[in-house]
């Protein structure tokens, strides 16, 4: 076994492999970014290495300098985690070269899965079913389009190098082939490197249920399945395992060509094979397909661990370091079921836009995992994946596995931030979820209802009154002398107090009147315990009940600015001016493309919010701007 890794990541996965190293004996050694010289992972490690400035290319992309740390700190091997470097082989041969251990499998293994069209070729000859499609390398975009109209529309356009639903596009229709194709190829390129795409057949009621695998280099086992089919912009939301509704043929057949993908690779370590299914007549051993290998370590893996009982990132090191196969397939028992949520700092109402920010509080549910990288008072940076934290849970059956997922969700709190935790717990007390029936197109179908901003109620509302003015902590007895009277409280609507003895206050907000009273189990409003939490923030306050409630608190002194008008198109985000699409003096119709942003590795188009003619293009390609910043301006309207 190593002494000593390096874990070449950041972020929750490299607290992760941090956890597990440290069980083992084994020391750690961090690398970061100068954006995350304070980060959680860098103050769990036993060591830690800088490594570049803030952008990925500059610190987390650059392979010589991670080498180079794990030599000076004189680390054995190392962990990529997921993401970044971690399907890279050109690394893997350089770590080798440099005489260290990869923790994870060959650079062979990994080109053999690295692109899609090829991949799906190799399956093919190992007798693993692949989705129908065009995998092949004319990428010229009349043929392309010809490629789609003989599969049959709906078609997904799909980097041959990507993953995590970059380079990624839903084409319905004939006429919308080509800016689709163009986007795909513009994600694909800046993410991967590699412009070029697939096309294939989209599933109308597909299932993205994947098999988790681990190999020695020789023979490979399953750990059973996941279902990850509630996604959102083919990025998964809410994991579990094992699948609803899966039968034991089914998971035999699945398990089994699984098994055939990692052998015929002659794979080593934790792999994930994802397979498409069609779930319009149930889970049938015919109606699966393969979609792709991920050749590491899954975001999603918690809820594998969760129902084998087996810590893969330590198979990962014991497997890594020489061992064979911990144990054989017989061996392996599901137990349970398990849930995993991706908490994220973004803005679901106004279509999941990453959002950045300070997290002023930061607390997690009892009796829940939480897989995390930050900690309260850490910023939300604008160079990485939004991630808070991954919630999981396992309990003895779906329905209880479910129940604790939502319960833990309502009782997380965030501050400083928005989040998507209102819209996981929805999520997770949606009546067809419950049921088991889900598919890909289930949050795009009641995406209005999900992602509706959460209902404040009359009790919260009375409750930030009451922090607003300071009350929440004391007892209201310095108001003692002028209790008779009402005091204006300055809050996002009319409000006013009055204090009627220790601990007791009468409320007035939105035209009704509230009698709240804090006693030993915390305050009740009009008589109903409401076990409320508040934290507040420089200009809010957020009173945690049924889930995080926000409210302004204005300041009398400041002054009102101008407001938008659809004559500005500002950024929705942080991010890069990817590309500008229009220029001095162009006319525009409403819903043209204006600006392509990328942002936490994703791609958002900025488009004219009516007709007019662009008056000044604000920005150039290439320029960092900020939340907010005026990207193009229209003439105003006559």
């Amino acid at each position: 076994m190593f002494s000593k890794i390096l874990i070449a990541n950041r972020g929750e996965i490299a607290c992760r492999v941090i956890d597990t190293a440290r069980k083992m004996g084994v020391a750690s050694v961090a690398v970061y970014s100068e954006a995350d010289a304070g980060a959680r992972h860098v103050a769990m490690a036993d060591e830690a290495v800088a490594i570049g400035g803030p952008a990925p290319k500059d610190s987390y992309l650059r392979g010589d300098a991670i080498i180079e740390a794990a030599l000076q700190s004189g680390a054995q091997a190392i962990h990529p985690g997921y993401g970044f470097l971690s399907e890279n082989p050109d690394l893997v041969e350089a770590v080798e070269a440099a005489g260290l251990t990869f923790i994870g499998p060959s650079a062979e293994a990994i080109r053999a899965m690295g692109l899609k069209d090829a991949a799906k070729a190799l399956m093919e000859q190992a007798g693993v079913p692949v989705v129908p499609g065009y995998h092949g390398e004319n990428q010229d975009p009349e043929h392309l389009a010809g490629a789609a109209e003989t599969i049959g529309y709906p078609v997904l356009i799909k980097a041959v190098a990507g993953g995590g639903g970059k380079g990624m596009r839903l084409v319905e229709k004939p006429r919308d082939f080509a800016e689709a194709l163009a986007s795909a190829r513009g994600e694909a390129q800046t993410a991967f490197g590699n412009p070029a795409v697939l096309i294939e057949k989209f599933i109308a009621s597909p299932r993205h249920i994947e098999v988790q695998v681990f190999g020695d280099g020789t023979q490979a086992v399953h750990l059973f399945e996941r279902d990850c089919s509630l996604q959102r912009r083919h990025q998964k939301v809410i994991e579990e395992a094992p699948a609803p509704g899966m039968t034991p043929e089914m998971r035999e057949a699945m398990g089994q060509a699984a098994v055939r993908a990692a052998e015929a690779i002659g794979y080593r370590g934790a792999g994930t094979v994802e397979f498409i299914v069609d779930g319009s007549a149930g889970l049938r051993p015919d109606r699966f397909w393969f979609m792709e290998m991920n050749t590491r370590l899954q975001v999603e893996h918690p809820v594998t661990e969760a129902i084998t009982g087996i810590d893969l990132v330590e198979w990962q090191l014991r497997v890594a370091s020489g061992e064979a196969l911990p144990c054989g397939q017989d061996d392996l028992t599901i137990t349970g079921h398990a849930f995993e949520a991706r908490l994220y700092a973004e803005d679901v109402p106004a279509g999941f836009l990453p959002a950045t920010g300070t997290l002023s509080h930061l607390r997690f549910a009892e009796g829940c995992r939480a897989d995390t990288g930050v900690r309260a008072g850490d910023t939300i940076s604008p160079w990485y994946d939004p991630m808070i934290a991954k919630i999981i849970t396992h309990g003895p059956t779906r329905d209880v596995a479910l129940g604790q997922l939502a319960r833990a969700l309502e009782q997380t709190q965030v501050a400083g931030t928005v989040t998507n935790l209102a819209f996981l717990a929805r999520l997770a007390r949606h009546e067809g979820f419950g049921a088991g029936q889900v598919d890909t197109g289930l949050i795009g179908r009641e995406i209005d209802t999900l992602a509706a901003p959460a209902e404040r109620t009359e009790a919260a509302r009375a409750l930030a009154v009451i922090a607003a003015a300071g009350l929440w902590e004391g007892t209201g007895e310095g108001f003692a002398l002028w209790a008779p009277l009402r005091r204006p409280v300055p809050f996002e609507e009319e409000a006013a107090l009055r204090v009627i003895g220790p601990g007791h206050v009468s409320v007035e907000v939105a035209g009704a009147s509230h009698d709240c009273l804090r006693g030993p189990d915390g305050w009740r409003v009009d008589g109903a315990k409401t076990g409320a939490a508040m934290h507040r923030d420089p200009g809010a306050v957020t009173i945690f009940m049924d889930g995080a409630h926000r409210f302004e608190i204005p300041d009398p002194l400041e002054r009102g600015s101008a407001t938008e008008t659809s004559d500005l198109t500002l950024a929705p985000m942080p991010g890069l001016v990817k590309a500008v699409f229009v220029a001095e003096g162009q006319s525009v119709a409403a819903g043209d493309r204006l600006a392509i942003m990328e942002a936490m590795k994703m791609e958002h188009t900025m488009r004219a919010a009516r007709d007019g003619t662009v008056a000044e293009v604000l920005v150039a390609e290439g320029t960092q701007v900020e939340a907010g910043a005026a990207l193009i301006r229209l003439e105003e309207e006559a």
